[in-house]
């Protein structure tokens, strides 16, 4: 038996609706499915996040030790396996095996228990991404990903007088244009690295393999410079936001002033998001344009 955690079904009700609850409703025979196509058997309870189900399981025929993720295919997720073959393993969490159908993932098992957000140094924390962020952005993205081009144009055209008008206070207000002017300077010459998108603390795991793997990539081919917010505002520390940039930008050697308008790109992006569910900019995200508006390089 599957034990579908209530959380997980919460999460997928709200953000998916009925396609979300159908796709709840179906897990445990969709997981039984895999676990006899696969050969698997199960190893542990549940884990999930807010979009996927994760399954600790062991391969029965060499006890090779994995977890089977399960989720609804889309525009971010469906270009996971892309990205994890592309790297490999190297930098990140191995694919062993997918069903383009379902989306449905065999991964190697990383530790869940010892994330990166659990490390007390912050700044090592920093730095642990930095380097996993220059390995994987090394490599060329695959022609079939989503490409930041198209997002940086579609970005730009969503920001027009009347959305800008949702955001309350007059400074937030010319400071998210000011993010847009940023992007529109740097959007014509928008990279072809492969990016993992969200790589923050949480999405780095350790492992026997090496000591930290990267998990969970929204990829997408494009600037490496649009790759550093989510090492900004996770443990946000406004005090940090230079040493942080900074030393994030030396270690992948990036032009400072284009990480910053890819940055402040960022920024525009997911105050887009919130407006479009009613919801204000982030704070944190603000203040972090804030810094970065006034800061040259």
């Amino acid at each position: 038996m599957i034990d579908i955690p209530e959380e997980f079904a919460a999460a997928q009700e709200l953000y998916n609706g009925a396609e979300g609850r159908t796709f709840v409703t179906a897990l445990p025979e969709l997981a039984a499915g895999f676990l006899d196509r696969w050969d698997l058997r199960l190893d542990g309870p549940a884990m999930h996040g807010v979009a996927a189900l994760v399954l600790p399981v062991v391969r029965r025929d060499d006890d090779t030790p994995a977890v089977l993720k399960l989720q609804l295919p889309d525009d971010e997720t469906e270009g996971e396996p892309v990205a994890l073959r592309a790297w490999n393993g190297h930098g990140a969490v191995r694919l062993l095996d997918h069903d383009q159908a379902t989306g449905t993932m065999l991964l190697e098992r990383l530790d869940p228990t010892r994330m990166l957000s659990h490390l007390p140094d912050s700044r090592e924390a920093v730095r642990i991404i930095a380097r996993l962020l220059a390995h994987l952005t090394a490599t060329p993205a695959p022609p079939e990903l989503r490409r930041l081009g198209d997002l940086a144009r579609d970005m730009l055209d969503e920001t027009t007088p009347t959305t800008l008008s949702r955001i309350p206070d007059p400074g937030d207000r010319r400071l998210i244009a000011d993010c847009a002017a940023a992007l529109r300077d740097v959007a014509a010459e928008p990279g072809d690295r492969l990016l993992h998108w969200d790589l923050h603390y949480e999405n780095v795991l350790a492992s026997t393999r090496a000591p930290w793997l990267a998990i969970d990539p929204k990829p997408l081919a494009g600037d490496p410079g649009f790759e550093l917010l989510p090492a900004l505002w996770n443990r946000y520390d406004p005090a940090e936001t230079r040493w942080r940039f900074d030393a994030m930008t030396d270690h992948l050697g990036l032009d400072r002033a284009r990480a910053r308008a890819w940055t402040l790109g960022r920024v525009l992006q997911n105050t887009l998001w919130h407006l479009e569910d009613d919801e204000p900019p982030p704070p944190e995200h603000l203040e972090i344009a804030r810094r970065l508006r006034r800061y040259g390089g």
